[in-house]
């Protein structure tokens, strides 16, 4: 059967497939074309949407909080300073000068420096040269830059004008800025050039090498880390630029999301259209956190560079930079101070990956790897006195809104000494260790409840009321109680007031009790009894158990601390009128009873500095102050602020209290001061009761120690012996002090010089009277004219007992001690070596005696 092909249908479906063809492309292409629409819709709405978050961000106000700033006192430059023209260029360079113009300017020139602050200054427009001469006995390196340097010594300061002047104010140092937020966030700002160019190569090397040359987004490491992410199961891998590490920083949460990541690009291009590279830079410097210190998260290379290498930025090494660059990648894992040796490692993979880009050759990497890190690891919270910062901060919050103090570009000048502050927090430091010590090694067997006692230190200047350092507490970031202004019951170093009170009354001549005018050798009763007040019984006893020596002199009873006595004295001379001396020197809790004489009121560390200005500065009580004034941004002054002074007490009062306050130091419980290597001319108090004090001052530095328990548990509780404020407040006292004097601005401690209608007298201490030439002169008091003793220690009247003592060298105490029960002290030896034999009353009167009896063996030859 024939078969027949219909060749018309095939040519017919051939001629189909071109339009089908066409159709499907055409369809594919208006798909392509609908996606990018709709894909660059929610582009464009994300854009827009990502650009006001942005743009509400930028006008809220600056990129970074524009936070308060702290400033130090001035440094004050005098005549006759051991110091060099090299340091007193280091201190203004630190504070700015020549950096920033408006701020101020200098010139070294050989052995003088010409100094010109700026319109921004805190001396306005004060200038100065200051002009040194190198010491005769100075090394040729002496030019070093200490503060110490003995190789040089200001000898002349003139002012622009041509006057010549005693002292110059340099400008004021910058301590810290107040927090930004409640998560205690602290960094400086600067700009893209304040920023070294090797930190900003050691930071593209080891981030982002191609930053100066993409779009904000590293197309191809972004795609090699979603390959590496899918593959992997877990998106761990760091494909951002700084550009998106700040979006997300500013702008985001850490979480690992495709949306937050499509939000990260979005307001990644908004900051590269609205942003120059360098300004992305330094926003990147200055936001990333870099360490966490103390109680603070250091945020920026500015900050960081002062926190852990205690520099300004542009004064880092490379080994240094390329250590804070090292910390932009997982901060926390490579903390310098807990892991040293992932943070070494980290800065050397820096310095490689800066060779690798030619920022370094070879051989400087090799150098700087070679260096130690070289961190600082003194707290931030002790260099940058947060304790004291904090006060600052509340007084002017009381003066101006909490808001406005915390974001405004204000500059708050103060106080604060930071040398000072250095040496009161290693003083702290170290002395706290010791009291830790003698905790442990006292505590009972078998208590594991060990309660480690916490610590205040305030420094005045005890003729301005300045407080030059301020420490509130063992460990600012642990605790943030400030026990500097924690109220305490004083102990005994209220004890002087009762003093002065009865030193008021000899004033006008008035009576003490039938004894006569208060003197400091008057007689107190120190037996038991019973001070009965509104009825009730009062019956104290003194720190030691049974030492209850009898009539004692005033100034044996302060010495030594006696309760009963110094309640007496309070008794004689009215407990009114001790709550009230006490009140208008500051110790507004203070009332009038019988335990007022021994600190049973409470006050803060700082009130006790304040009630002790009154013995050091001639009667005149200076409240402790801060706050010294307030100025904007371009040095404007806001507000300035005058110290409190208040004439509490008589010249010739204060100078009579003082003169005891010394002999506490010479023989009495602050002698422990003295053991610790302390050894100018000092007055000081120590206080035991829950808590341990002390309280004391030189010519021109005032300090008082608390140390208690935050439970008001008594510091000994558990112990086999109890502390005392010789064996705990006073040493710290001394460690403090002792590094104070190496400060060239302390080291002219000065003796005490008596006003008018004031004489001291030296006192032989086994007779209680003032000494002569037949009799040793053990200790020297402070006597209004007219009210010295008529009588010396070879005519000591004519008791009986007296009469007695005299004729026979005996009387109706222990021949071998005196009325103190301590050893008198052993007559001095002749030219024989041998002690002379003292007088009686006989040989006083009728002469002899003098001959010495022959030695019983020739003395030895002379070594």
């Amino acid at each position: 059967m024939a078969v027949k092909l219909k060749l018309g249908n095939n040519r017919s479906a051939s001629a189909k497939l071109p339009g089908i063809r066409h159709r499907l492309l055409r369809g594919f292409l208006l798909l392509v074309l609908g996606c990018v629409v709709i894909t660059a819709m929610i582009f464009g709405y994300m854009y827009f949407k990502y650009q006001k978050i942005v743009d509400d961000r930028l006008a809220a106000g600056p990129i970074f909080a524009n936070v308060a700033q702290i400033y130090a006192a001035p440094r004050e430059v005098r005549l006759g300073q051991h110091l060099t023209v090299s340091f007193i260029a280091q201190d203004l360079r630190r504070a700015g000068y020549n950096s920033n113009p408006q701020l101020g300017t200098f010139t070294e020139n050989g052995n003088s420096i010409a100094i010109k602050p700026g319109p921004e200054s805190y001396h306005s427009t004060d200038g100065a040269t200051i002009t040194t001469a190198r010491n005769s006995s100075a090394n040729s390196d002496s030019d070093s830059g200490t503060a110490s340097d003995a190789g040089a010594t200001v000898t002349s300061i003139t002012a622009d004008n041509g006057a010549p002047l005693a002292a110059y104010q340099l400008e004021p140092q910058l301590i810290t800025a107040l927090s930004e937020d409640k998560n205690r966030t602290k960094r400086r700002v600067v700009s893209y050039d304040e920023i070294p160019p090797k930190m900003v190569q050691a930071v593209i090397a080891i981030e982002d090498r191609r930053f100066f040359e993409h779009g904000g987004i590293n197309y191809g490491r972004t795609l090699e880390c979603v390959v590496h992410d899918i593959l992997a199961g877990r998106r761990d891998c760091g494909g951002s630029t700084l550009t998106q590490q700040l979006a997300k920083n500013f702008f985001l949460t850490p979480d690992k999301t495709i949306s937050r990541k499509i939000a990260e690009l979005m307001i990644t291009f908004q900051l590269e259209s609205r942003f120059t590279k360098p300004q992305i830079f330094a926003m990147y410097a200055n936001e990333m956190n870099l360490v966490h210190r103390g109680s603070y998260e250091i945020n920026g290379v500015a900050e960081a560079s002062q926190t852990l290498f205690g520099k300004d930025l542009r004064q880092l090494d490379l080994a240094q930079i390329a250590t804070i660059a090292a910390l932009f990648q997982n901060p926390s894992y490579r903390n310098p101070y807990r892991h040293p040796e992932r943070a070494m490692e980290r800065r050397n993979l820096v310095l490689d990956s800066m060779v690798e880009t030619g920022a370094i050759t070879a051989e400087e990497a090799n150098r700087a790897k070679a260096e130690p890190l070289g961190i600082t690891y003194s707290s931030v919270d002790a260099g940058e006195a947060p304790y004291f910062v904090d006060l600052v901060h509340d007084q002017l919050a009381q003066r101006v809104s909490d808001q406005d103090v915390a974001h405004s570009s204000l500059r708050i000048y103060t106080s604060l000494d930071p040398e000072l502050q250095r040496a009161a927090s290693e003083a702290v430091e170290a002395g706290m260790k010791n009291v830790d010590d003698l905790v442990r090694k006292l505590h009972r067997k078998g208590d594991t409840n060990i309660t480690y006692p916490q610590v205040a230190l305030v420094a005045l200047n005890p003729h301005t009321g300045q407080v030059l350092a301020l420490v509130g507490g063992r460990n600012y970031g642990i605790s943030q109680l400030n026990h500097a202004t924690a109220e305490r019951p004083t102990g005994s170093i209220f004890k002087p007031i009762v003093y002065a009170t009865a030193f008021n009354t000899s004033l006008n001549g008035t009576d003490l009790d039938g004894s006569g005018v208060f003197t400091a050798l008057t007689k107190l009763n120190d037996d038991p009894q019973d001070f009965v007040f509104d009825g009730k019984d009062y019956e104290p006893g003194n720190f030691e158990k049974g030492e209850y020596p009898g009539m004692i002199p005033a100034v044996e009873a302060i010495a030594h601390s006696l309760n009963i006595a110094t309640i007496n004295l309070a008794q004689q001379v009215g407990y009114d009128n001790v709550a009230a001396l006490a009140r208008a020197a500051g110790i507004s809790s203070a009332r009038g009873t019988p335990s007022v004489a021994i600190g049973t009121y409470n006050a803060t560390p700082i009130d006790m500095a304040g009630v002790y200005t009154v013995f050091a500065n001639n009667g005149v009580h200076l409240k402790p102050w801060m706050l010294a004034s307030v100025r904007n941004a371009n040095g404007d002054i806001v507000a300035d602020y005058t110290p409190e002074a208040k004439q509490v007490l008589d010249p010739r009062v204060a100078f009579l209290t003082q003169s005891l306050l010394q002999n506490v130091m010479t023989f009495g419980t602050g002698s422990a001061a003295r053991a610790h290597g302390f050894t100018a001319p000092a007055a000081g108090k120590t206080g035991t009761s829950h808590d341990v004090w002390f309280a004391g001052y030189t010519s021109n530095l005032l300090c008082v120690i608390w140390v208690g328990n935050d439970d008001y548990t008594d510091i000994s509780t558990g112990l086999t012996y109890k502390l005392q404020g010789a064996d705990t407040a006073a040493p710290i006292w001394a460690e403090f002090m002792n590094r104070a004097s190496k400060l060239p601005q302390y080291s002219d401690m000065k003796g005490f010089s008596a006003p008018d209608g004031v004489q001291v007298i030296p006192v032989d201490r086994n007779s209680w009277l003032p000494a002569d030439a037949s009799c040793p002169e053990d200790y020297s008091v402070a006597f209004l004219d007219g009210t010295v003793p008529g009588n010396t220690c070879s005519h000591m009247g004519t008791s009986p007992e007296s009469l007695m003592q005299g004729i026979f060298g005996t009387g109706a105490t222990n021949p071998s001690t005196n009325r103190t029960g301590t050893p008198p002290p052993t007559p001095p030896p002749d030219t024989s070596g041998q002690p002379a034999p003292k007088k009686n009353f006989l040989q006083k009167i009728f002469g002899g005696g003098n001959k010495q009896q022959p030695p019983a063996q020739p003395p030895p030859p002379p070594q």
